[in-house]
């Protein structure tokens, strides 16, 4: 089996941090390489990044990655953050441009993921091991895909170990990605990021907003079951079981799931797997 890590995101309430404990303790078992944990600039989940990773740390014993973005932030802020994630034990960061949240209007000290990139490697050399986004269906603000390979490449020579994709359904869109990287120069890892299906009808959304294309005959399949749950369930295990599958045997170096902090999607891909 490929190396394999997963992405939580902050809880906020007592109900999710329950809930993000199960989660960890159970693919905890899966032995991740790493475990990642998400990001919000200028908003409530940012003091709670710190505060979840050092639980993932310390109580589950998961090397944990905490997403850094640039965006909203200052360079004496950011230089805070990784201070305290070095102190807490981090050894990898997930360095991202970022979003402004709404009503936000100051876009930071930094705009580019880029500018992140080359910042923590000025401050902090080679302390941690930096993992940076790529898009294999280009990035929704791109203009194109190569201004998007450029930016991509642009976080490759500041200074990234390795990179992450946004998640996707079709292998091919991830392989011509690989290909076309690789002929720019780009020689890091590039790791698909890969999405299970808990919820389709909020997998759509998600998509819609992130640029990832759901296959039209994926979505033909989800909606001929209707309201039958459990077929929903055992198609959309299958679906990503079959995408890890392609990737596995095309070379991929990693998988990297994305969980919104669910065990039982991930479990059933991996059963499967195994």
């Amino acid at each position: 089996m490929l190396p394999l890590s997963f992405e939580f995101y902050p809880p906020k309430t007592d109900d999710q941090r329950s809930q993000l404990d199960r989660t960890a303790r159970k693919l905890a078992a899966h032995a991740p390489e790493y475990v990642s944990c998400t990001f919000g600039a200028g908003g409530s989940t940012l003091s709670h990044t710190p505060e979840t990773v050092r639980r993932l740390t310390q109580h589950h014993g998961l090397d944990a990655a905490p997403h850094l973005s640039c965006v909203g932030g200052s360079r004496a802020e950011i230089r805070e953050l990784l201070t305290l994630y070095r102190a807490i034990g981090c050894t990898r960061i997930v360095a991202l441009r970022g979003d402004l949240p709404s009503g936000m209007g100051r876009p930071g000290d930094l705009r580019y993921g880029a500018d992140l990139v080359a910042f923590i490697r000025s401050e902090f050399g080679d302390t941690f091991r930096i993992e940076v986004g790529c898009y294999p269906e280009i990035h929704p603000q791109a203009d194109d895909a190569r201004t998007d390979l450029r930016h991509f490449k642009a976080k490759v020579e500041a200074g990234a170990d390795a990179a992450i994709t946004q998640y996707f359904y079709n292998a091919d869109a991830y392989f011509h990605f690989v290909d076309s990287a690789r002929r720019v120069g780009i020689e890091i890892p590039i790791i698909p990021g890969v999405m299970p299906i808990s919820n389709f009808s909020q997998l759509r959304r998600f998509s819609e907003a992130c640029g990832a294309e759901i296959p039209r005959w994926m979505q033909r399949q989800m909606t001929a079951h209707g309201d039958d749950a459990d077929a929903i369930r055992e198609l959309a295990a299958d679906v990503v079981t079959g995408l890890c599958e392609r990737l596995i045997a095309g070379g991929a170096p990693a998988l990297h799931f994305y969980t919104l902090n669910l065990s039982k999607p991930t479990q059933a891909v991996l059963a499967r797997l195994s």
